[in-house]
């Protein structure tokens, strides 16, 4: 994750976290419209690439919606990992309202600051997080084509 993951990762977290509630008790129920067709559109021809199969369809809806649960938890997950990294008080005062969903304008009212002073205070909480996540792990470059040692 890079600098701007992660900020839009603290933006979006608060409604990241009701997401992965709401979504998580809908996938708990058996689910909804898995009777098949009765009648005269039992006999019609589906839509190409569609099944008629009401619990295949069903799981494949689920599939769905269970990757996007792990996506958020993973985004989640690497914020969660480094707030104990932010030991300055006015940062983890923000940063908690950050994650509590509030806008800036707000956090500086609640705080007595300037609403450029909260953007700076984030900035830094960003750079503090992101020094601390790991990028793409390092790839061997395959893009040399040179025959070095090779018989070429």
């Amino acid at each position: 994750m890079n600098k701007i993951d992660i900020e839009n990762t603290l933006k979006d977290y608060h409604w990241m976290i009701n997401s992965i509630k709401i979504m998580r008790q809908s996938l708990e129920s058996a689910g909804e419209g898995l009777t098949a067709q009765y009648g005269i559109e039992s006999t019609m021809p589906k839509a190409k690439g569609q099944t008629s199969d009401p619990v295949h369809r069903e799981v494949v809806r689920r599939g769905r919606h269970w990757k996007k649960v792990k996506g958020y938890e993973e985004k989640i997950k690497v914020i969660q990992e480094r707030v104990h990294l932010i030991t300055n008080e006015r940062e983890t005062e923000v940063l908690h309202w950050i994650l509590e969903g509030k806008s800036y304008r707000w956090i500086a009212a609640h705080m007595g600051l300037s609403h450029s002073h909260i953007k700076r205070i984030k900035e830094s909480i960003v750079d503090q997080i992101s020094q601390h996540v790991p990028d793409v792990p390092n790839v061997p470059d395959v893009t040399n084509y040179g025959c070095g040692k090779s018989a070429c």
